[in-house]
C-alpha cells in the first residue's frame, strides 16, 4: 500500500515486491541535497543527532557509576541486563504500535519518558544519594522506554525518503550516530576523569562528573523532543490504517509469521541473534573492566576505546553509503566475512596489553560493523512492505537485543574469573557460528531484494497455533 506524501521532497514508498530499482550509488552530493530539502528529515537528523551525542555520555556514565559504587563487574552486568529485559520483551509491541500509529508519536513519547528518567538520575547522582537499587529500577524503566523508540526510529527514514535515496538516508542517520560514538565517549570519559579525580581505580569519593554527564544526556533528549514536535507528519496515515484494522496481538503474529515463512530472513535473524549474544555482553562488560584494571587512565581509557570503535563505525558507514551495493553473488559472502571478522577482533581485544593496539582493533571492528549495518538495513527495508516496516524492524531489533540480558549477565559473571578468556571465547564462538550458518543455502540468497517464498500472510490467514505462540 502506498502512502501519499504531505511534504515536498518526500517520496512514497512502493511495496517490497515492486522495489527492484538498480543498486543505489550511495551518498552523492545531489542525493544528500535532495534529502536535506525535506524539512521533516532535517528535523529528525538534527534532533536525533543531538540526542545520540548525549547518549554517549550516558553510556559511559552508567557503567562507570556502578563500578564506582560497587567495584563489581557482575553488578554492572546485571544493571545492563535489567535495562535489556523490558527492551526485549516489549520490542515487538513497539513495532506493532509503530505500524498502527505514526512513528513520530512513539519516538516522542519514548524520549519524554527517558528525559524524565535521566534528569532524575542526574539529580540523585549530583546530590550524592544514589544507590545501587535505584540503578536497578532506573534500568528497568529506561529499557521499557527504549523498546518503543527503536522500532519507530528504524521505520521513520523509509517513510521520509524515497527508495532511490534510502541507502543515502540510512547512511546519513547512521553516520551521525557513529560520529557521536567517536566524539562523545572521549568527551564523557575526560569529563568524568577530570571532575571525579582521575582513575577509576580510586575509591568512590566524587561523582560530580558522572552526574553532569547524565544531565547533559537529559538536555539532549529535550532537544530531540522539540525537533520531533516541530515535524508535520500526521498522527496516522494510510499505512497505519491497515494495521489499525487488526488487534495488536494479530498484528504481532502477522509480522512473526511473515518473517518465519521467509527462509532468508529466518536464517539471518537467527544468525544476528547468535552473533549479538556473543558480542553484546563481552564487549559492554569486558571493555570497561579492562579499562578499569589493565589500562592506565580509567574512564578516559574506556572513552578512548569506545571513541575509536565509533570512528571505525563511521568510516564503515561512509564507505557503505558512498559505494554501490556489492553484486548479488558476492553480497552474502561479504556480510558473513565481515561479521566473522568482528569475532576475530573480539579475540584480539582480549589479549591487547596496551590502550593503543586495543584502540586500533576497536576501530577495525567498528568499521566492519558500520558497513554491515548500512548494507543489511537498507536491503531489509527494501524487501519489506511499508505497512509492515515497524514490525519487521522490531523483529530485527529483537534479534539484536533479545538475548542481551542473558549475554550481559553471563559475561558479568564469567569476567569475574577472567576478562581475557571471556572476550577470546566469545570471539571464537562467533566465528564458529558464522561458519556453521554459512552451510545453509538460504543464507546465500541474502542479495535478493524480492521474496522467493510465500507472500506475507494477511491477518485473516493467521492460524490459531501461531497466535497462541505469540501470546
Amino acid at each position: 500500500m502506498n502512502a501519499t506524501s504531505k511534504r515536498q521532497g518526500t517520496v512514497a514508498q512502493e511495496p517490497a515486491a515492486a522495489r527492484t530499482a538498480p543498486r543505489s550509488a550511495g551518498i552523492t552530493g545531489s542525493a544528500a541535497r535532495d534529502i536535506f530539502k525535506n524539512r521533516d528529515f532535517r528535523l529528525l537528523w538534527t534532533g536525533e543527532g543531538i540526542s545520540l551525542l548525549g547518549d554517549q555520555f550516558y553510556l559511559i556514565a552508567l557503567p562507570w557509576l556502578v563500578l564506582q559504587l560497587t567495584g563489581n563487574a557482575f553488578a554492572m552486568g546485571t544493571v545492563l541486563a535489567l535495562a535489556a529485559i523490558p527492551r526485549a520483551l516489549f520490542m515487538l509491541l513497539g513495532g506493532a504500535l509503530t505500524d498502527r500509529f505514526s512513528p513520530r508519536v512513539l519516538m516522542l513519547g519514548s524520549n519524554l519518558g527517558r528525559l524524565a528518567l535521566v534528569a532524575t538520575l542526574a539529580t540523585l547522582t549530583l546530590t550524592g544519594v544514589v544507590e545501587l537499587w535505584m540503578l536497578y529500577a532506573f534500568a528497568l524503566l529506561f529499557g521499557l522506554a527504549d523498546a518503543f523508540f527503536f522500532p519507530a526510529q528504524s521505520a521513520m527514514v523509509p517513510r521520509l525518503v524515497g527508495n532511490d535515496h534510502l541507502q543515502t538516508g540510512n547512511a546519513i542517520i547512521q553516520g551521525t550516530a557513529q560520529l557521536s560514538m567517536f566524539v562523545g565517549p572521549a568527551l564523557a570519559g575526560t569529563l568524568i576523569a577530570v571532575l571525579d579525580g582521575g582513575s577509576g581505580a580510586a575509591a568512590f569519593h566524587d561523582v560530580r562528573g558522572i552526574g553532569i554527564a547524565f544531565a547533559l544526556d537529559a538536555a539532549s533528549f529535550l532537544a530531540s523532543v522539540v525537533a520531533l514536535s516541530l515535524m508535520r507528519l500526521s498522527r496516522g496515515d494510510a499505512i497505519a490504517g491497515a494495521a489499525k484494522a487488526q488487534s495488536v496481538l494479530s498484528s504481532i503474529g502477522e509480522g512473526l509469521s511473515a518473517m518465519w515463512k521467509d527462509h532468508v530472513l529466518r536464517y539471518y535473524f537467527l544468525l544476528i541473534a547468535a552473533a549479538n549474544f556473543l558480542i553484546t555482553g563481552p564487549f559492554s562488560v569486558g571493555i570497561p573492566v579492562l579499562a578499569h584494571t589493565r589500562y592506565s587512565g580509567g574512564a578516559a581509557a574506556f572513552g578512548i576505546i569506545l571513541s575509536t570503535y565509533g570512528a571505525g563505525s563511521l568510516a564503515g558507514v561512509l564507505l557503505a553509503g558512498s559505494t554501490c551495493r556489492p553484486p548479488e553473488r558476492r553480497f552474502p559472502a561479504l556480510m558473513l566475512g565481515l561479521t566473522a571478522f568482528m569475532g576475530v577482533s573480539l579475540v584480539l581485544l582480549g589479549v591487547m596489553p596496551a590502550i593503543t593496539p586495543a584502540a586500533i582493533v576497536a576501530a577495525a571492528m567498528g568499521m566492519a560493523q558500520g558497513y554491515v549495518v548500512i548494507q543489511f538495513i537498507t536491503w531489509l527495508q527494501r524487501r519489506t512492505p511499508e505497512r509492515m516496516l515497524g514490525r519487521t524492524m522490531s523483529l530485527l531489533m529483537f534479534a539484536v537485543v533479545g538475548l542481551a540480558p542473558v549475554s550481559s549477565t553471563v559475561a558479568g559473571a564469567l569476567i569475574q574469573i577472567s576478562a581475557t578468556a571471556v572476550l577470546m571465547g566469545a570471539g571464537v564462538l562467533m566465528v564458529i557460528v558464522i561458519a556453521v550458518g554459512s552451510l545453509s543455502p538460504s543464507v546465500w540468497r541474502l542479495g535478493t531484494e524480492t521474496r522467493q517464498d510465500d507472500e506475507v500472510l494477511s491477518a485473516g490467514q493467521m492460524v490459531e497455533p501461531q497466535l497462541q505462540q505469540v501470546a
